[in-house]
């Protein structure tokens, strides 16, 4: 019986979820803890032969105090928690969630679009306000609306998620360009790539679906903003550290860019005076990383979790 250890299972919101996929494996005797503070872990993963994380830090310090760790699930498909250079030295395996969640993060991606291109939470608070009744006309259209039809998405990172956007966005009659960044090699080969530069000037939107890499962090900055229409939007539902949120918060007070979206930030939770929670920062719309959140999405990434750890018991 090999001991397993989740370090922050309450991070999935498990109350809606079946998890006996992944806690009913007959091999695993597990010990799981709801949230696990950085201080916590070495304590707590000691003994364990593997490890289950969604958000908790398995760094060297951690591998070094756990002598008989070989396995570490992450609960999502980011890997910046885990210090993946001291696994390999330690040969411990390192497996990651893909694609769990494309369906409900495309939704949300397109939520925060329609949001801020039919300025739906201005012209709901007008109703709410009395503004609607106070109108001479049976309508009240104070807000500018736009059409998605006939502009340019641009998309940074063309993978399953990308991929998965792009086909919405020509549903509403967009056309679609694609990001190539400096030194990435594409794995999707049947797509024209522009040159970044080029990439910005073009996109009526920008949607951000790459991974945090050293490359990418604070891939969009003030020179990139500089470079973007005036009436651009920027979607980020990836990583916050992808977007400089100093630069963000200038560029829309000072109408360098039109409008963005973000489902996350560079710090989470945010601190109460984080630039952008500023309420004199227009046209900014936040949600609290919560486009991975649909139930099916979670319990596609509990599956998930479940098949990566029974391959690799079958290799061990």
């Amino acid at each position: 019986m090999l001991n397993g250890v989740i370090l922050d299972l309450d991070t999935l919101y498990p109350e809606d979820l079946d998890l006996s996929p992944l806690l009913d494996n007959p091999q695993v005797e597990w010990c799981v803890h709801g949230r696990s503070k950085p201080e916590d872990i070495v304590a707590r993963i000691r003994d364990a032969d593997l490890v289950l994380t969604n958000k908790a830090p398995v760094m060297a310090e951690q591998m070094a105090a756990a002598t008989g760790l070989r396995y570490i699930g992450v609960l999502a498909t980011g890997t910046n928690v885990i210090d993946m250079a001291e696994a390999k030295r330690r040969e411990i395996v390192v497996t990651r969630i893909v694609n769990y969640g494309t369906p409900a993060i495309v939704q949300h991606v397109f939520a925060l679009i329609l949001a801020l291109t039919t300025k739906l939470p201005a012209y709901a608070a007008a109703v709410n306000d009395g503004g609607w009744s106070a109108s001479e006309d049976f309508c009240l259209l104070g807000f500018p609306v736009r059409e998605l039809d006939g502009l340019t998405m641009g998309i940074i990172g063309y993978g399953t998620l990308g991929q998965a956007v792009a086909a919405v966005a020509r549903a509403f009659g967009m056309r679609v360009v694609v990001a190539q960044l400096p030194g990435w090699q594409p794995q999707a080969k049947d797509v024209e790539r522009e040159l970044f530069a080029d990439f910005l000037r073009m996109s009526d939107i920008v949607t951000i679906h790459c991974p945090l890499q050293d490359n990418t962090r604070r891939l969009i900055s003030a020179p990139e903003f500089a470079l973007m229409r005036d009436d651009a939007l920027l979607i980020n539902c990836a990583r916050g550290e992808i977007v400089d949120s100093q630069a963000l918060a200038r560029a829309l007070k000072e109408g360098v860019i039109g409008g963005a979206g973000l489902d996350v930030l560079d710090q989470e939770p945010p601190p109460a005076d984080h630039i952008l929670l500023d309420g004199a920062v227009p046209n900014l719309i936040i949600t609290p990383h919560c486009a991975w959140g649909a139930r099916e999405a979670r319990q596609r990434l509990v599956e998930i979790a479940a098949v990566n750890l029974q391959n690799w018991l079958h290799q061990a």
